[in-house]
């Protein structure tokens, strides 16, 4: 696709992602650079952030300080501008609480009033609010798992299937705006077993310790969950803003840690992709794709003429 052209949908207008996250730095380490690779070809994305990550821990070491602790909630805000602009995306608080990942035997109580104790009925009716001004085409958001059991990420995927319902009911709530049907949702699922695996075999090979040794020992091989991936989206040339973005979240991520321990050489060559499945298409389309937008009627068109048609 060339730089000066952009790809829009069957009436002209430009084409639309929405990534739903549970937290501020979601966005950076899950979709990234899929985000990053639409943004270049003139897609038009907003990534909505469901809790500000008030009561995440401080994960690098150098920002482990009293007075980051004391302003966690005004620093994960500041380092989410970072990373937006780093993507080029839009970025939208849906404004509840972060519930905090719950620790102990037994686990305690959740916060009152935290995210994942909010009724559905309201967060999805605020979800659906966004999806109906925005409009998106596509939405990508976590598993019925939640990509891991945080009840922030289990409750964002609740929230975003029944939201996408809602915003396509002709009989919900006039307030809500405008009916919008997605045209398809996916699940984010590159953290996989099969790209462990790879990406370990790479590391032995060059000779350098890699990351994923220990957990592959207790990661057994599950057809099922491999049985799931049906979309792999080439964004290797974007890993680099990725990390970027990534790095933006200094509380979040250690610029030392696990995040960057495989050259991102070694990932562009080793696995070029980020995965997902796909949840639910209104479009017919066929597996795999490499594409999320796949089965949804679009072409491309010069940037200019496009500029000069949204003003």
């Amino acid at each position: 696709m060339s730089s000066a052209s952009r790809r829009v949908d069957a009436d002209g207008q430009p084409l639309r992602l929405m990534a739903v996250h549970a937290h501020p730095d979601d966005e950076s380490s899950k979709g990234a650079a899929t985000v990053a690779k639409y943004v270049d070809e003139g897609v038009e994305v907003l990534v909505v952030t469901c809790t500000g990550g008030e009561r995440g821990d401080i994960l690098n070491p150098k920002m482990d300080t009293p007075e980051n602790w004391e302003n966690i909630a005004t620093l994960r805000s500041a380092e989410m501008a970072r990373a937006r602009e780093i993507l080029g995306v839009e970025q939208t608080w849906l404004g509840f609480v972060d519930s905090g990942l719950p620790e102990g035997d037994p686990l305690p109580p959740l916060p009152e009033g935290c995210f994942a104790l909010v009724p559905l009925e309201e967060s999805a009716a605020a979800l659906a609010r966004v999806i109906r001004t925005f409009r998106p085409h596509v939405v990508t958001t976590y598993d019925e798992n939640g990509g891991y059991p945080h009840p922030d990420h289990i409750r964002t995927h609740e929230v975003t299937m029944a939201a996408v319902d809602l915003a396509a009911d002709s009989e919900a709530p006039q307030e809500l705006g405008e009916p919008w049907p997605v045209a398809k949702v996916y699940y984010h699922m590159t953290f996989h077993r099969s790209r462990a695996v790879a990406l370990d075999a790479a590391m032995h090979d060059d000779g350098l310790v890699s990351p994923y040794a220990d957990r592959l020992k207790d990661w057994p091989d599950d057809p099922v969950q491999a049985a799931r991936l049906t979309t792999f989206v080439p964004c290797a040339d974007h890993f680099s803003v990725r990390d970027d973005a990534l790095r933006a979240h200094a509380t979040q991520i250690d610029p030392d840690g696990f995040w960057f321990a495989v050259p991102l050489a070694t990932q562009q060559k080793v696995w070029p992709t980020e995965d997902y499945q796909l949840a639910k298409s209104r479009v017919a389309t066929s597996l795999p794709e490499d594409d999320l937008f796949a089965g949804i009627e679009t072409h491309e068109v010069d940037r200019v003429d496009t500029w000069f048609y949204s003003i």
